[in-house]
């Protein structure tokens, strides 16, 4: 059983720049992660995704060239650095895992096992 934890959420101005956290209770370098958002009154939907080798990523259109994410699996941790936030940013974050042994950038739901419980990030004027 993998457990995730997201951290770093938090109030910022539009312009600014917030790096979530989600670190896992257990090995999280055999598997994929992807990071996910919900917006009040909206599905959620996919953000970023990090592949287990870290050699493909993934990002939604609509952060494209703002929000970066990386992994650390020494530490079994996956970051999320959002730069140049929007309003329209303004969400609950979750980390999500694919189960063990899949490997692909998970930008999409299927196949996810694990969810952490979020992060609210808000970015208001």
């Amino acid at each position: 059983q993998l457990q995730l934890v997201e951290s770093g959420g938090g109030l910022v101005q539009p312009g600014g720049s917030l790096r979530l956290s989600c670190a896992a209770s257990g090995f999280m370098n055999d598997r994929g992660i992807g990071w996910f958002r919900q917006a009040p009154g909206k599905e959620r939907e996919g953000v970023s995704c990090i592949d287990r080798s870290d050699t493909t990523t993934n990002y939604a259109d609509s952060v494209k060239g703002r929000f970066t994410i990386s992994r650390d699996n020494a530490k079994n941790t996956v970051y999320l650095q959002m730069n140049s936030l929007k309003p329209e940013d303004t969400a609950v974050y979750y980390c999500a895992a694919l189960g063990r042994g899949n490997y692909h950038c998970p930008l999409a739901e299927y196949g996810i096992n694990y969810w952490g419980k979020g992060t609210q990030v808000t970015v208001f004027s």
